[in-house]
């Protein structure tokens, strides 16, 4: 098993990727209208599922380090985080399918990806 200061960098550089993904997704949508146009969309994709991979190794990597998994039941903030992950993994498909959503999600993107660095750092509940 790996120390968890790597699984916390292999979650940050998840997390690297998964915005660069989202918001060259976001450019291409709202630049030209349609995914076909840039051509990128395969490259976009494949880093945007790269990064998903890397937050949930790295994530679920740190959360066996700290012995998480052995209580009956996780806390509500990792349920959050958890919500959260799985809305931006589906957010790639969103523009693609709605153009006119592609400027919207550079706001709700970054909110999103605070909220779930609010959980993780501040635990709430």
């Amino acid at each position: 098993m790996f120390s968890h200061e790597l699984y916390n960098v292999v979650h940050i550089v998840g997390l690297a990727l998964l915005m660069l993904a989202l918001g060259g997704i976001a450019f291409t949508m709202d630049g030209a209208g349609t995914h076909r146009a840039s051509g990128s969309r395969r490259t976009v994709l494949l880093i945007h599922g790269a990064g998903i991979f890397l937050m949930l190794l790295g994530g679920f990597g740190m959360l066996a380090r700290l012995e998480m998994f052995e209580e009956s039941s996780w806390p509500g903030w990792l349920w959050v985080k958890i919500a959260v992950w799985g809305t931006l993994g589906l957010a790639a498909f969103v523009p693609i399918r709605f153009p006119r959503a592609a400027r919207p999600l550079l706001v709700i993107v970054p909110v999103l990806a605070g909220v779930a660095a609010y959980m993780a750092i501040y635990k709430p509940f």
